[in-house]
């Protein structure tokens, strides 16, 4: 008895500083204007050391979370817009946002917590505020229009996860409320039929596309703060897209090619962490992170996020994974492949890859360092992210 009525006076507790798992309303305002507006249910996963051990916290946003007014932003021409969330003892959500002017996406994620807040961390050896950021979360949706995901999507944030579900949110929004038009996230698009076709009317389906043949092969460049190059690539990129074609009234797989002298480089480069942003005739968007690994000097692709906007399309697609294991190399090296590699991303959206030479790290003279030759993928090399580990209560 004494167990139980310890165990209980513990949850009722942790349930008064963190809450119970429920859709949470935050929004962001510059003077009588709501520029992000955002409803959605979130839980956490974080692991921490105790004295003798690894524990892993499971919680969820709570309904008391509110909006930080000195963290969040509309945004201004040099800053980009931020949604922080706040809630218990130093815990807080962030979301900032970018747009290329007629989509915007998540461009960053970040996760906040206080380990020195017992009722979630009950032993941690350390009293550490932490932050964590993840970037190329695949949350994307056309600019005047609401993203919708209902279905439970987990993002990985550093050795951390973060599950949005029943998600509501808008940037850049030109008013008070969210749109009534949505940009359906591609899990909800998958549960959903396709309209029927009516007897009284005669289609014709349209001819299978022609394959594009081999892509050119581009070369790409991001600049750092200072305006030095940081990151470099050369290579062909095809895409291979599995989605429901309106013209054709069924889910056809098409491959498509980027051509360099159709697309716009971004990007981004930090001290374990780069990406390079390709966005071909604002309608296709593809993202590709590369991490380092600096206790082993070694980097790798981890995450590819693809928007695209394709007037075939019932949707925008959006595919990302964010736990890949692609391109291999060490620090101080270029990789390279000449021959063509399949990278798997989702099981509707894989990356082919030509003559692929890269280096996201240590770019000096505006010059690719010798390369690694010997770390090709099999065309079949697809490391599926690890399921996250979730603990139930139950009131």
């Amino acid at each position: 008895m004494k167990l139980f009525h310890a165990l209980a006076v513990l949850i009722i507790a942790w349930c008064a500083v963190i809450g119970r798992s429920q859709a949470v309303t935050l929004e962001v305002r510059a003077g009588d204007s709501t520029c992000i507006k955002a409803e959605l249910s979130a839980s956490f996963s974080i692991p921490y050391n105790t004295s003798s051990s690894t524990r892993t916290a499971q919680f969820s946003l709570p309904d008391s979370a509110t909006a930080d007014t000195g963290s969040s932003s509309c945004g201004t021409d040099s800053s980009s817009p931020w949604l922080v969330a706040v809630f218990g003892p130093g815990h807080a959500l962030g979301l900032s946002f970018s747009t290329n002017g007629s989509l915007y996406n998540v461009a960053n994620l970040t996760l906040q917590y206080n380990l020195s807040d017992t009722s979630v961390f009950p032993g941690a050896d350390s009293s550490d505020v932490v932050t964590v950021v993840s970037s190329s979360v695949g949350i994307w949706a056309t600019v005047n229009t609401t993203y919708r995901c209902e279905s439970p999507t987990t993002f990985r944030v550093g050795g951390s996860t973060v599950t949005f579900s029943g998600a509501r949110l808008e940037a850049y929004m030109p008013q008070n409320e969210l749109s009534p038009t949505e940009s359906v996230c591609m899990a909800d698009q998958a549960s959903t039929t396709a309209p029927p076709t009516t007897a009284s009317t005669t289609t014709t389906p349209a001819p299978a596309p022609t394959p594009p043949g081999t892509p050119e092969r581009g070369t790409y460049s991001v600049n750092n703060r200072n305006g030095t190059v940081c990151l470099l690539a050369r290579m062909g990129l095809q895409l291979n897209v599995s989605y429901f074609s309106l013209s054709q009234n069924k889910t056809v797989q098409e491959l498509v090619n980027l051509s360099p002298n159709e697309t716009s480089v971004s990007g981004s480069c930090e001290a374990s962490s780069a990406s390079l942003v390709l966005t071909q005739e604002q309608i296709t968007t593809l993202n590709l992170t590369f991490t380092l690994n600096s206790t082993s000097n070694k980097y790798r692709l981890s995450a590819i996020t693809l928007l695209a906007n394709w007037s075939d399309m019932r949707g925008p697609f959006q595919a990302s994974n964010t736990s890949l294991d692609y391109l291999r190399s060490t620090l101080g090296r270029s990789y390279m492949c000449n021959a063509e590699q399949t990278l798997a991303v989702v099981p509707t959206f894989s990356l082919n890859t030509f003559r692929v030479q890269v280096q996201p790290f240590e770019v000096t003279t505006n010059q690719f360092a010798t390369g690694n030759k010997a770390l090709c993928y099999s065309p079949c090399s697809y490391p599926p992210p690890p399921p996250p580990q979730f603990l139930f209560f139950f009131f």
